[in-house]
């Protein structure tokens, strides 16, 4: 199981801007350090706690800074852009960080972001889908364009003013061949567009504010995809992202994981849940959809979605996760706000260093005595 790392990023809504900027690329920088696999980081226009605005130029300014650990977008919000730009400029982020880029996708959930882009009464889910569609074209088609899929509103032509002997009219391609790793963020049980993700090869991630219990749906929908086109689904795909604290001691993991008023996890999920709410989304927060929404309380929502423990406590809790929703090929760790810098650093390198390794012993274990 790989090791990757996720941040939206959140923070207080009272923080210094620039500071957090620094904070998010400095957790980065010390996610690689620690052997993570990739990093994915999210986007939003206007949301005053999740201050960054494209996730492209975050990652941008960290590929000189980074060695190893993949660059993901988390996601690149495609109805909000004409997908020339988000082709264009993902190409070029995928040769800066010469194959170290992962196209991590997504409609773009934010209303006010909608709102203030003048698509609030646009179907963003379908302006995804052409995007999408079109991106993958210039990708894959050679000069001068001339891309008019049926029903989708994106046009893309270079045919009248392309001059080819002076490399005018051309899109760039990606450093990846034939294009870098897709991934999109999957939130809802039974998601049926992880089922078109599997058709695609794109790669899921499921949300870390999704309920354990809904994740083989995902897995079961993903695989469902993949048997459409004649091929086998591969654990080795799939994403989870869950909220972890790993700490020395259980007493510390208890008050800053869960207890204390100040824990950025309990500032985390408030807020999550009142946006959730707000946009009438709760149901991934239920553990059954007849679950009423006055039953999903703060108290509710930390005691299912928080892993946090000493290192042997959080082996176990990975373990269980595994033994709910399948066999996957990622845990995705999401980062918080640095309420207390020194314990979230601890923290990242107890996962890495520490947790990782036992939770791979034992499934490594597992695989050879079934083999036996």
């Amino acid at each position: 199981m790989r090791l990757g790392f996720f941040t939206m990023p959140l923070h207080g809504m009272d923080r210094d801007w620039a500071q957090t900027l620094k904070e998010d690329r400095e957790t980065v920088i010390l996610a690689d350090r620690l052997g993570f696999h990739d990093a994915f980081i999210g986007e939003h226009l206007t949301d005053r706690s999740e201050r960054v605005t494209n996730s492209m130029m975050f990652l941008a300014s960290l590929v000189s800074d980074t060695k190893t650990i993949r660059l993901a977008t988390g996601t690149s919000n495609l109805s909000q852009s004409h997908p020339v730009l988000i082709a264009s400029q993902a190409a070029m982020l995928d040769h800066l960080a010469e194959g170290r880029f992962i196209f991590g996708v997504s409609p773009g959930a934010l209303a006010s972001d909608a709102e203030a882009l003048g698509l609030l009464e646009e179907d963003r889910n379908r302006m995804f889908a052409e995007a999408i569609d079109v991106i993958l074209e210039i990708w894959k088609r050679d000069p001068p364009y001339d891309i008019d899929l049926p029903g989708n509103r994106w046009k893309v032509s270079t045919r009248r003013t392309s001059a080819p002997h002076l490399g005018v009219g051309e899109l760039p391609k990606p450093f990846q061949k034939p294009r870098p790793e897709i991934v999109g963020t999957v939130l809802a049980p039974f998601s049926k567009g992880v089922v078109d993700m599997g058709k695609r090869d794109f790669h899921p991630l499921s949300a870390n504010f999704l309920l354990s219990n809904w994740l083989p749906t995902h897995w079961q929908n993903y695989a469902e995809g993949k048997a459409a086109v004649g091929e086998v689904a591969d654990p080795r795909d799939w994403r989870v992202a869950r909220t972890i604290f790993v700490a020395d001691d259980e007493k510390t993991a208890e008050r800053y994981g869960r207890t204390d008023p100040r824990s950025p996890y309990l500032a985390y999920y408030r807020q999550i849940l009142a946006k959730l709410e707000r946009s009438r989304r709760l149901f991934v927060m239920k553990e059954s959809r007849d679950q009423p929404d006055e039953a999903v309380t703060l108290d509710h929502v930390m005691d299912r979605l928080v892993i946090f423990g000493t290192v042997n406590s959080v082996v176990d809790q990975i373990l269980a996760l595994r033994e709910e929703a399948g066999a996957f090929g990622e845990i995705v760790y999401a980062g918080m706000d640095w309420v207390d810098p020194a314990l979230t650093k601890r923290s990242m390198q107890l996962m890495a260093e520490e947790v990782m390794p036992r939770v791979n012993a034992v499934i490594a274990a597992g695989a050879r005595s079934s083999a036996a």
